[in-house]
């Protein structure tokens, strides 16, 4: 594995900087406006004339280097505390590149497919106006910012051995801010009202992509449960090319560094795929991105899909069930044994089960921004909904006990909960009355009098009421399992 990674580190940094003769340049990564790490070394990395001396300052450091034989060069600026006052870097060898205006704060990679992608200004390409209040994205459009909140767009590209983008830029650009991702920049947003940390947030999605796709193929041949799965002459597995948007939407990015990640995806893994191996997947993959950006506890939050009607999608290889979504939320959950992961509940976010792309990205954005608050930043808030834990039979009724964080429990429209359903031995399940008692919730059908297992949101078309005071929804669970 060492040897591996080791050859794969160079092979990175030497492809991207292979032609040597030119003057000192920098990856687009690194640009003015952008925001570097706090509390952490920092690389600085370019090419230039082999054996030419690069000299990096900044912030009262001055480093020196000599770039290798094939022109590429790194220097480490030691790790430096947050500054709100913008300052610039110069790096300098037979000619100087100088780059303005840049803070030092916290850095999120944002990342996934099309419902992280998904842009501030949808609206203006796409109408879908939400039905539950206002349109916080538009209107957020029209407001001002704060100049320390920093992001880079990544453009869709493929084969490139740089990112396109038009480098960082700051909230005033409304034309460019518009097309970065929605849930990103509510999660930005939130973060620094709660901490007056300057904010940088790396923008790099596809829509339609599958996980496999942002994990090179070198990850899935060396792991026992993949090896024999990945076709070793072209590197694909399940159809894909392992790896193809990781090469020129993440690779050229490394190894800027990062305070954490977040990740919007899922659905196509959703329709396509044993929902048993997604876990092992996302494990990959966030060990993989750990190591590359030289974080090994670097959090990574993630958004479990919203509700969907998946069976109407008749063209998919896979033919689908009602039960095909919450099986996915399922193997979502599962992905939180991961040290140092958080998920988002969706099933309260939708307005039509026909819109995979569901428009209330500012509390998607939010409630990431929670988990990274309490984990990451230390204050004192509610970050998750209610979770299952265990239950009890008592006669004809079920006791359930929730681990729940944030308060009581409670209906959130007032009205009785809904999507519960029992079982008895025939494991037939049928749906269910359930209320609220104390701390528990209590569940119970007419038809079964023997009930052995519940199920709560077990539909691709469920849109439960429970939540706690804090307005999280509860997590979708099945007992037995």
């Amino acid at each position: 594995m060492k040897t591996k990674f080791t050859t794969f580190i160079f092979v990175l940094f030497g492809v991207v900087f292979f032609t040597a003769k030119a003057d000192v340049s920098l990856p687009n990564i690194l640009s003015s406006n952008m925001v570097l790490q706090r509390n952490s070394q920092v690389p600085v990395w370019g090419r230039a004339n082999a054996g030419e001396e690069i000299t990096v300052r900044f912030a009262g450091q001055t480093i020196k280097t000599t770039a290798d034989p094939n022109g590429k060069w790194s220097v480490t600026l030691k790790p430096m505390k947050q500054k709100a006052e913008p300052d610039k870097m110069t790096i300098a060898g037979k000619n100087t590149v100088t780059l303005s205006n840049i803070l030092v704060g916290d850095v999120w990679l944002c990342s996934g497919q099309s419902n992280m992608e998904y842009p501030l200004d949808y609206r203006l390409k796409k109408y879908a106006a939400p039905a539950k209040g206002p349109d916080k994205a538009m209107e957020e459009l029209e407001k001002p910012k704060p100049d320390q909140i920093r992001y880079v767009l990544v453009e869709k590209k493929k084969d490139t051995v740089d990112i396109q983008t038009a480098g960082w830029i700051t909230p005033v650009n409304r034309e460019v801010l518009g097309g970065v991702s929605a849930a990103a920049y509510f999660f930005a947003k939130e973060i620094f009202e709660n901490t007056n940390i300057p904010i940088g947030i790396i923008s790099t999605s596809w829509g339609g992509t599958a996980i496999e796709e942002w994990t090179p193929a070198w990850v899935y041949e060396q792991s026992p449960l993949f090896e024999t799965l990945i076709d070793p002459k072209d590197g694909k597995i399940n159809g894909r090319i392992a790896g193809n948007k990781f090469r020129s939407m993440i690779q050229p990015i490394v190894p800027f560094a990062l305070k954490g990640m977040l990740w919007y995806q899922g659905e196509t893994n959703c329709m396509t795929e044993d929902q048993a191996v997604y876990p092992e997947k996302v494990r990959l993959m966030v060990d993989l991105y750990r190591s590359l950006f030289n974080n090994p506890k670097m959090p990574f939050y993630f958004v479990q899909i919203s509700p969907y009607l998946y069976t109407k999608r008749t063209n998919d290889p896979k033919k689908h069930t009602e039960e095909l979504l919450p099986e996915f939320w399922e193997a979502q959950e599962k992905c939180l044994s991961i040290p140092r992961t958080g998920m988002v509940v969706t099933t309260d976010l939708v307005d039509k089960l026909t819109d995979i792309h569901p428009s209330y990205k500012w509390e998607v954005g939010r409630r990431l921004a929670l988990i990274a608050l309490a984990k990451d930043y230390r204050k004192k808030v509610v970050y998750e909904g209610p979770k299952y834990k265990s239950m009890k039979v008592n006669g004809d009724k079920v006791e359930l006990s929730l681990i729940n964080k944030g308060g009581t429990l409670k209906s959130i429209d007032g009205q009785s909960l809904t999507w519960f359903s029992v079982a008895g031995a025939d494991g037939k399940f049928v749906p269910a009355q359930a209320e609220i008692k104390g701390k528990k919730v209590i569940v119970w059908s007419d038809k079964v009098q023997n009930p052995k297992e519940v199920r709560f949101a077990w539909n691709e078309r469920a849109m439960p009421n429970l939540i706690n005071t804090a307005g999280l929804p509860a997590v979708p669970f099945r007992t037995g399992r």
